[in-house]
C-alpha cells in the first residue's frame, strides 16, 4: 500500500455495478470487503456457445458432449461461475436472428445464475442481433458487446431494459473513454458500462492487454470517471482459438494438448484477474473451478 500510494493519489475505489446479488467492481487498495459481499472481488463467467454447439473449441465440447442446449445449460449452472453467459453464434447468416431469439426466450426460464448475453462479434450482424436479444431479456441482464459501429444501435434497447452493457475498444485507453462518453451522451448511466479493453490470448497480445487493463484501473483510481467502470475480459475465447491450445503439433516437452489448453486458460485468467479484470470469461468448466478455487 505504501509504494502504491508513493506513485500515485487513490482518490477513489472503482465504480460499483450491480446485478442481481453482485456487486462488480468497487475494487481499490484499501477497500475494506463488506461481509457477505463479494465486492472488489475477481467474478468468474462461464460462457457458452448457445446457438451453434458444434462452434465450441474441442477441449470445451467435451465437457458438453452429446448434451442439448438446456442440457448444457443446467450443468454449466452446477458449476461454481459467478454468471452464465450465452453466446448467440448465429454466423453470417441474419435469417438466424429470429430462431435466436426463440430459444433465449425459451432458455431464460431455466437460467438461475445472472445472465450474460452475446453477439457473433460481426459489427454488421450484432447491429441487428443484440438489440432482438435484449428485447427478448425478462430481467436485467449484461449485454455484450457494443462498439464504434455498433452502439448507436445497441444502446436504446439496453438503456429500455435497464441493462448493463459491455463496451469493447481495441486495447487502447483513449479510445475506451471515448466510447464510453459517447454511450453516457445517449443517456447510458455509467453505473451500467462494463469496459473490456479487447486482449489477445498468449504472448505479446496478452502482455499488451493486461498493460492496458493496469492504465484504465489506475486511471480510474486516480478520479477519471469516464475509466471509473468495471473491467470485463473475454480470456477463455482468446486463448482457446490459439494454435497452442487446438493443435497437438508440439513436441511430447508441451504435454498434453487437454491439459495445456487448460492450463493456457487458467494462465491468462490468472494475469488479466492481477491486471485488475473485474469479470473474467472463461469457457472451460474445469478453469472456472479452477479460479474460483483460487479467489
Amino acid at each position: 500500500m505504501q509504494e502504491l500510494t508513493s506513485k500515485f493519489e487513490i482518490k477513489q475505489p472503482i465504480r460499483t455495478v450491480r446485478l442481481d446479488n453482485l456487486e462488480i467492481g468497487g475494487d481499490c487498495s484499501f477497500h475494506f470487503l463488506k461481509e457477505n459481499s463479494n465486492n472488489g472481488k475477481t467474478l468468474y463467467a462461464l460462457e457458452l456457445n448457445i446457438f451453434n454447439i458444434d462452434d465450441t473449441p474441442a477441449i470445451v465440447k467435451k465437457s458438453f458432449a452429446g448434451l442439448s442446449q438446456l442440457k448444457m445449460i443446467e450443468k454449466a449452472q452446477k458449476t461454481p461461475c459467478d454468471i452464465l453467459g450465452l453466446k448467440f453464434n448465429i454466423g453470417e447468416n441474419k435469417d438466424n436472428i429470429k430462431p435466436a431469439t426463440e430459444l433465449l426466450k425459451s432458455l431464460l426460464p431455466k437460467i438461475t445464475k445472472p445472465l450474460m448475453i452475446r453477439g457473433i462479434n460481426n459489427a454488421e450482424i450484432d447491429s441487428e442481433l443484440i438489440p432482438e436479444l435484449t428485447k427478448v431479456l425478462n430481467r436485467e441482464a449484461i449485454v455484450a458487446f457494443a462498439e464504434e459501429k455498433t452502439y448507436k444501435a445497441i444502446v436504446p434497447e439496453v438503456i429500455k431494459g435497464n441493462h448493463i452493457l459491455v463496451i469493447r475498444t481495441p486495447i487502447d485507453i483513449n479510445l475506451a473513454k471515448e466510447m464510453n462518453i459517447l454511450t453516457t451522451d445517449m443517456g447510458l448511466s455509467p453505473d451500467k458500462i462494463l469496459i473490456d479493453t479487447d486482449m489477445g490470448g498468449l504472448g505479446y497480445g496478452l502482455e499488451y492487454g493486461y498493460s492496458i487493463m493496469e492504465r484504465i484501473k489506475l486511471a480510474g483510481f486516480e478520479g477519471d470517471n469516464m475509466l471509473n467502470m468495471p473491467i470485463i475480459a473475454f480470456a477463455g475465447e482468446e486463448t482457446l482459438k490459439t494454435k497452442e491450445t487446438k493443435s497437438n503439433e508440439f513436441s511430447e516437452s508441451w504435454g498434453k494438448l487437454d491439459e495445456r489448453a487448460i492450463m493456457f486458460e487458467i494462465t491468462a485468467a490468472s494475469a488479466i484477474s492481477a491486471a485488475g479484470a473485474n469479470i473474467v470469461v472463461l469457457n472451460n468448466p474445469l478453469s472456472i473451478e479452477t479460479m474460483k478455487g483460487l479467489n
